[in-house]
């Protein structure tokens, strides 16, 4: 059984595509289900981002698995798998862990750093948890994925080059987001929204100057209470936006809240207007850009960003980092391939020694119970003699190379001297 991922992601596909794929909390848990159902599938995980929608599995055979969970993220986007196919990623086994540790670490997101998606690795791990669709294998490299990623935030600043994608969009819209008495309307009230609201607070904002507009009033009423900032009922929206210099938006919607004409008309007489849209699907059609004094950062302008940033030392810190826990991880899942081994192995010498000590003491029962003792630690000795070299040296025969043969693998368990080999393999070698 090896580990498997079947994925796309901001760096594979595009936008339009990613809106398709993208997953809420109950198709996210379906797909972890419709995953199980393929034969050689036995646990899975996906995680399910605004940028990445990701099918983690654990599998007994590579061909067949992959094409099957193709075809299942195919059937979430109502497209061809084989238009899919060209823009999903798949990695197996080592690479599968090594892909999941650069995702926990932040070196694989659009913001290279951010530390949301180590809570988006955690949501995934408790669903599979909660559903029974992860197993052993799957919650062990999950828990070692979040541990890595705890530490690379830990031991570098890799968090500061931007810890979220809200921080990074109010930095690409530093100067209206700065601008004297700007106003702010936030347009959606769940996660997004409310990391808006709370980094727009903490650069200064007052809350006074920020809006809240939710189809739901009462989820808009909580970030009210919560930061003191206005709430709007949704049907005010555009009363809103009218007076608004910097409208940020993430509704959770399945197609488009503000296209050209809503925000033309909000904008009537050319009045500058910043549009932040964070969402997946996106909120904002793509014709808004093209209006005049409108501003649009979304995803695309973010990954377009993302990709000029230069390479920090604590970037380059953090892979070394998800590096040398690969090599750590994988080596300790080979040696727990062989514990079972190892155990029985000892088992059984103990059964041995057992059962001959039992035959020595009823055909010596002559023997003081001196001797009888020393007898009896003779033959353990002898046995963990004979046992130890094989308990230590199968860990690493695990790694050794795939073509070794019978003869060389006993020959590796009990160390044996190669010239005591070659002399029973050749007796007549040594005649003169």
């Amino acid at each position: 059984m090896s580990v498997l991922v079947v994925g796309l992601s901001h760096k594979s596909a595009p936008v339009d595509l990613l809106e398709q794929v993208s997953l809420d909390t109950d198709a996210a848990v379906k797909l972890s289900h419709q995953a199980l159902d393929v034969p050689a599938i036995s646990e899975s995980a996906v995680i399910s981002t605004c940028n990445r929608v990701e099918v983690y599995v654990e599998a007994d055979r590579f061909h067949g698995s992959v094409e099957d969970l193709a075809q299942l993220l195919a059937d979430r986007s109502g497209t061809d798998r084989d238009a899919i196919l060209p823009h999903v990623y798949v990695h197996y086994d080592e690479a599968a862990v090594a892909h999941l540790f650069r995702v926990a670490a932040g070196l694989d997101s659009m913001i290279l750093g951010e530390s949301q998606i180590l809570g988006q690795v955690r949501d995934a791990l408790h669903r599979g948890q909660a559903e029974s669709t992860v197993g052993t294998s799957l919650n062990a490299l999950f828990q070692q994925a979040l541990r890595i990623g705890k530490r690379g935030h830990a031991e570098t600043d890799i968090d500061q080059l931007a810890p979220s994608i809200v921080t990074a969009a109010l930095d690409a819209a530093n100067g209206a987001i700065d601008a004297p008495g700007a106003r702010f309307l936030i347009a959606g009230a769940g996660t997004m929204s409310l990391l808006a609201v709370r980094t727009l607070i903490e650069r200064g904002i007052e809350p006074a100057r920020i809006w809240v507009a939710n189809r739901t009033y009462q989820r808009a009423f909580e970030l009210v209470a919560g930061f003191g900032v206005s709430a709007v009922r949704w049907e005010s929206l555009d009363v809103e936006l009218a007076a608004a210099d910097v409208l940020i938006t993430s509704t959770g919607a399945t197609g488009v809240v503000f296209d050209a004409d809503r925000i033309g008309r909000a904008t009537a007489g050319d009045r500058p207007l910043t549009v932040i849209d964070l969402a997946l699907p996106r909120d904002v059609a793509p014709e808004v850009r093209d209006l005049a004094h409108v501003s649009v950062i979304d995803l695309e302008v973010l990954a377009a960003r993302a990709a000029a940033d230069s390479v920090a030392a604590d970037v380059i810190q953090v892979r070394e980092i998800v590096e040398s826990e690969v090599g750590t991880f994988l080596a300790a899942r080979q040696q727990a391939k062989v514990t079972p081994t190892v155990v029985a192995l000892r088992s059984m010498a103990t059964e041995v020694v057992s059962s001959e000590t039992a035959r020595l003491e009823s055909r010596l029962s002559g023997l003081d119970g001196a001797t009888l003792d020393e007898v009896r630690r003779a033959m353990r000795r002898v046995a963990e003699k004979l046992i130890h070299q094989p308990t230590v040296r199968v860990k690493e025969l695990v790694e050794g190379p795939e073509n070794l043969t019978y003869a060389d693998a006993l020959a590796h368990l009990f160390r044996l001297d190669p010239a005591a080999v070659s002399a029973v393999t050749d007796p007549g070698g040594d005649a003169s």
